[in-house]
């Protein structure tokens, strides 16, 4: 059977990364924090902008792009299939696509019993760096 990705991402967000990629010309990675506001949202980042700690988690790659959330977050998570979409309005983070007026979003949904037994697996920050 076919792993299971824990994050899928939606057409309009393939067409946002897509503008980005173009604009800036290089690879780009998202991370999803536990920290207040906006910062509980998902954030775009060109690849190295920013710093991926020990206490991160990969949890895949999206489009092209490497995607991490921060352990204690991946502890709500880990039950649920991220879908990255985009909304209108400005959030009020260090994401990159925040200029043009939109910013990216999760949606989710719940594992069913048959897909947790399937799930791609995960690596510590850690294990991403050692890797890299």
């Amino acid at each position: 059977m076919e792993t299971i990705k824990r994050v899928l991402i939606s057409e309009e967000a393939k067409e946002t990364v897509d503008i980005l990629r173009k604009r800036f010309g290089s690879e780009l990675m998202f991370h999803q924090s536990g920290g207040c506001c906006d910062g509980s949202s998902p954030m775009c980042f060109e690849k190295g902008d920013f710093k991926v700690g020990s206490q991160d988690i990969w949890m895949g790659e999206v489009y092209g792009c490497d995607f991490f959330m921060s352990a204690d977050q991946f502890e709500y998570w880990e039950h649920t299939q991220l879908t990255l979409d985009i909304t209108s309005g400005r959030g009020s983070s260090f994401s990159i696509e925040i200029p043009m007026g939109i910013r990216f979003i999760i949606r989710s949904k719940l594992f069913t019993d048959e897909e947790l037994q399937n799930l791609n697996p995960i690596k510590t920050g850690e294990e991403y760096l050692a890797e890299s």
